[in-house]
């Protein structure tokens, strides 16, 4: 979960570099560095702790003049953060240097393998590994070449890498190869880049080569030359990418998250799009998948990922009539789960390269099961290993902590279990039209949500101080619960845990006493009556209530006080996940603010999570 980027071309590489990793340090921003090839064809290696800015305004920069670099910004998985343990890393004799982006697996075996061979590392990282096995292979067999040289250390390494490798020797050339960690190579004019993702090089070209899993890229500033690793050549289709580049800055905003979570009724209509046509039905590029074949389905995905998935299980249940299980890729990829070809199976990531929505997915395609993705970034892995794709298209999401991604997959998932049901000839079952026209509605509720922005953060102000929270709520008000908590925890700290409210008096009531925070969600009529009532028990044993609600809930009996509830307009329960959810966004949001923390760039916490 680092952020890489490259260059190569005729203008300085420097401030090009610096400006991918700024763009790049939600991936990781611990530590960062980077090597240039000056024109006097010295490799000079600068590295900082800490944030990018660091880098950035280290003065050794000043002496870098070369049009050839690599840079890295660091998430650290093996070594503790430090300058010694940041990228990039060399091998012994200065002669290969490696940017990573992954976990090598066997680092134990290579090490020793290593120190057997007279090398010695010097960092406590498992890259340095890579630049030393290069330089085994090629002073093994220099005639060969460097490029032979990497494709044996290559072949050597288990686990994830996304890998840059430069050297004196090639004055002109930057290496790229990858297995289980997203790379893109953009395309310019007498110029190439590299980088972890589109938006940190999308300033600069909109022409791009996404790098799959067992490939090499050898880059000139003219050419770009594409092998597998037993250096076969591979012909490769370039992509125009159609995001504005404009949209993945702070446009005004304080921060990204908040800028992400106030673009949510333009991402939420870009979801809807043209799903819903002039003839009545869905329209989703499913064209030819028979609905009819499969008996159960899974909805597979991590995080807030997952959460889209437990907020949408019910419609897929009650329209689509599928038996549906949501599942934890994490936990789906070692259980043997029972799936063949009649299962349907749905992943959905925000990046599409989350590493353990990419094994499952791989292991349900095993299986021969059918595989839908819903994914935001386009070209990702998980977009190529999949038999159907459904962008989201909430434009470029930089905050750490998911807000629109989380929206959008709700409202296309939503869109999903109303087209399955047209498939299956369900479109009569009662609510359906209700549904959609709900659905239509969304943008414009949503921002009627975020109107209530000043009164949440006066809430947040009365209780940013807590050291404990916690969100209750029933079916769909449950998984919004467990959003609303994974957000208070991502970016301010505080220890908070969603409870179904029905299961209180089973245990988590005891964590109750007097001045507890409660958040409450009521968004049910059907069963409004009985959350209030487990909020009434809460308030008895002392609690200060929180309450999001769009039912009529009467609060005179109860010791709930008028100005802690939150009124969001009305909508069917079954996507009120997509307005709930807000002003939880932002009371997450504001309570962080005012405990003086980085919204954008919680701590041990990266973007896209690339390794297991």
């Amino acid at each position: 979960m680092c952020g890489i980027v490259g260059y190569i071309g005729t203008k300085k590489a420097v401030p090009v570099l610096i400006n991918g990793l700024l763009s790049l340090e939600y991936r990781g921003y611990d530590s960062a560095g980077l090597a240039v090839l000056n024109h006097s064809s010295a490799l000079k290696i600068v590295k900082d702790m800490g944030r990018v800015k660091n880098l950035q305004n280290n003065p050794e920069l000043d002496s870098l003049d070369g049009s050839l670099g690599i840079a890295h910004t660091r998430w650290a998985t093996r070594g503790a953060p430090s300058k010694n343990n940041s990228h990039p890393h060399t091998d012994n004799s200065e002669t290969f240097t490696v940017v990573h982006n992954g976990i090598i697996e066997n680092y134990d075996e290579l090490k020793s393998f290593l120190a057997d061979n007279g090398y010695t590392l010097h960092t406590e990282t498992d890259t340095e590994i890579i630049p030393n096995l290069i330089h085994y292979y090629y002073s093994k067999n220099s005639e060969s070449g460097i490029l032979s040289a990497v494709s044996n250390a290559l072949k050597k390494l288990e686990g994830s890498f996304a890998i840059e490798v430069i050297s004196p020797l090639l004055k002109d050339t930057i290496i790229v190869a990858k297995k289980d960690s997203p790379v893109v190579i953009g395309v310019g004019e007498g110029e190439n880049y590299v980088a972890s993702d589109i938006p940190a090089i999308l300033s600069y070209t909109r022409k791009f080569y996404f790098l799959e899993d067992f490939e090499i890229a050898e880059l000139t500033s003219d050419s770009v030359k594409f092998y597998d690793f037993d250096l076969n050549s591979i012909n490769k289709e370039i992509k125009d990418i159609e995001w504005d580049a404009v949209a993945s800055e702070k446009n005004g905003y304080d921060d990204y998250m908040l800028k992400e979570i106030f673009e949510q009724p333009t991402a939420i209509r870009e979801t809807i799009g043209t799903a819903f046509a002039s003839d009545d039905k869905i329209n989703l590029p499913l064209d030819g998948l028979d609905f009819s074949k499969f008996n159960k389905m899974y909805i597979i995905a991590c995080g807030t990922a997952m959460h889209a998935g437990l907020a949408t299980k019910y419609i897929f249940e009650k329209f689509a009539k599928f038996q549906c299980e949501v599942d934890m890729a994490s936990e789906f990829r070692y259980r043997d789960p029972l799936i063949d070809e009649h299962t349907l199976c749905i992943f959905i990531s925000q990046s599409g390269e989350t590493a353990d929505t990419i094994a499952a997915l791989k292991l349900a395609k095993d299986h021969g099961s059918t595989t839908i993705s819903i994914v935001n970034v386009i070209g990702s892995s998980i977009t190529r290993l999949s038999d159907y794709v459904l962008y989201t298209h909430a434009g470029p999401e930089i905050a750490v902590a998911s807000t629109k991604a989380y929206t959008c997959q709700v409202t296309l998932l939503s869109i999903l279990a109303m087209y399955i049901a047209e498939n299956k000839g369900l479109s009569n079952i009662d609510g359906f039209n209700e549904l959609k026209s709900d659905i239509i509605a969304l943008p414009e509720k949503v921002k009627s949500a975020l109107e209530l922005s000043d009164s949440i953060k006066e809430l947040a102000k009365q209780n940013y101080t807590k050291k404990d929270m916690f969100y209750i709520g029933r079916i769909t008000d449950y998984a919004i619960c467990m959003e609303g908590s994974l957000k208070l925890k991502e970016i301010s700290y505080i220890h908070s845990e969603a409870y179904a409210a029905g299961e209180l008096k089973h245990g988590t009531i005891a964590l109750i006493e007097d001045g507890t925070s409660v958040i409450g969600v009521i968004t049910n009529p059907q069963i409004s009556s009985k959350t209030l009532s487990n909020l009434d028990e809460v308030v008895t044993r002392g609690a200060n209530i929180i309450l999001v609600t769009n039912q009529d809930v009467d609060v005179s009996s109860t010791n709930i006080e008028e100005n802690s509830i939150i009124r969001i307009p009305k909508c069917s329960p079954l996507v009120s996940p997509v307005i709930a959810v807000v002003p939880l966004q932002l009371f997450a949001y504001h309570t962080a603010k005012f405990k003086e923390l980085d919204v954008d760039k919680p701590r041990n916490l990266a973007k896209s999570v690339t390794v297991e």
